[in-house]
């Protein structure tokens, strides 16, 4: 059988930039500088599920294969199909008996008893706090509950959560939504969330639902995760005090594209998204002064620093981190990964981090 891989653009050549000299020409500015978002880039979720697939091509060699992107970010898939990965869009195109990784949104009970009947050999890398959410729907559907998913139609978080307990699940795709929601009994309505929405829309959603349905039950605790908390927050913090925002990340990266709207929203005079430094458009920088940086959860920092390489050539040498909270979790490899690793004496003890925070809190 022949796999069908999913195509991932690799970066554009850079075009000819105008000089630095033209673009302050054009509009004058005084002191330049850069606000420098913290946190931003990798969260704990998308640096397991990356370290997850190189452990799995180190260890067993490639070919392995990845349902669906293992993150939302283009650098990410290029590397590792440049290591051996190979990304398909379901489990009927991979070949019987092969090893099989499932992203970090999740996969429907549906998908893991499809590679099952496939005999595929599997390792699940879905966030441990999208596995939270899925099993918050299991408990909840067990209780004869109607539960209304707040989140975007046809995102693979979405439909893996949905997919826990379809007879059960409405998707709230947002407040546009509300008005057609449907319960059999008031009495017994919970909402969950997709784990990357903007924290404000989602509470707007929410609080439009509990209009129409004054007994909705919240979820026994947060759904929205930490870091798409934490790099809102930074956003909102560094937002009014810019001309402009550009925010690293893919365009199907939910989080990312969010970070931009949140900008936005918080004063900022233009917000951008972009994958690489080359795509910045230096016209962007005419009559701005104060120029914001962050990106979204799944976004290596060497792609956020070649934003600020290209931003010095423009007069932003002046950098200021502006750190609105500390992280300091990070998540235990998948269980099948942790057992590879023992049977092998890898010294790594099946920890998600990179070396350098093994002084950190470490979560299953």
């Amino acid at each position: 059988m022949t796999s069908t891989t999913v195509q991932v653009p690799m970066p554009t050549i850079p075009r000819r930039r105008r000089s630095p000299e033209d673009v302050l020409a054009a509009a004058p500015v005084g002191e330049k500088k850069v606000l420098l978002a913290a946190p931003r880039g990798y969260c704990a979720g998308v640096d397991r599920a990356v370290i997850a697939v190189e452990k799995a091509l180190e260890h067993y060699g490639p070919p392995v294969y990845v349902r669906k992107q293992i993150v939302h970010n283009l650098h990410v898939v290029s590397t590792l199909e440049a290591k051996g990965a190979i990304f398909v869009e379901e489990t009927d195109e991979v070949p019987e008996g092969a090893l099989l990784v499932f992203s970090a949104h999740g996969v429907s009970p549906a998908v893991v008893q499809s590679a099952e009947d496939r005999g595929l050999r599997t390792i699940d890398a879905t966030c441990p706090l999208v596995t939270k959410v899925h099993k918050e729907a299991q408990r909840f559907a067990r209780d004869d509950f109607d539960i209304l998913l707040i989140g975007h139609e046809g995102h693979e978080e979405v439909e893996g959560t949905a997919g826990e307990a379809p007879e059960h699940i409405q998707i709230v795709n947002g407040p546009e939504d509300v008005d057609k929601v449907q319960v059999r009994d008031p009495e017994r309505l919970i909402w969950l969330s997709q784990t990357t929405l903007s924290v404000d829309e989602t509470m707007l959603t929410v609080n439009l639902l509990k209009e129409r349905f004054p007994t909705l039950q919240d979820p026994p605790s947060d759904d929205i995760c930490y870091a798409t908390s934490n790099r809102q927050a930074a956003i909102k913090k560094i937002a009014p005090q810019t001309d402009l925002v550009i925010v690293v990340g893919s365009a199907n990266s939910s989080n990312s594209v969010r970070l931009v709207e949140v900008a936005l929203e918080y004063g900022a005079k233009a917000a951008h998204r972009v994958d690489f430094a080359n795509e910045v458009d230096e016209s962007w920088f005419e009559g701005v002064a104060t120029v914001g940086i962050s990106s979204g959860a799944s976004v290596p920092e060497n792609l956020v620093q070649d934003v600020l390489r290209l931003l010095a050539e423009y007069g932003y040498g002046q950098v200021e981190e502006v750190v609105t909270a500390q992280e300091d979790i990070i998540f235990s490899l998948p269980k099948e990964i942790r057992a590879a690793l023992k049977a092998m004496g890898d010294p790594s003890q099946g920890r998600g981090g990179r070396g350098q925070r093994q002084d950190r809190t470490t979560l299953n």
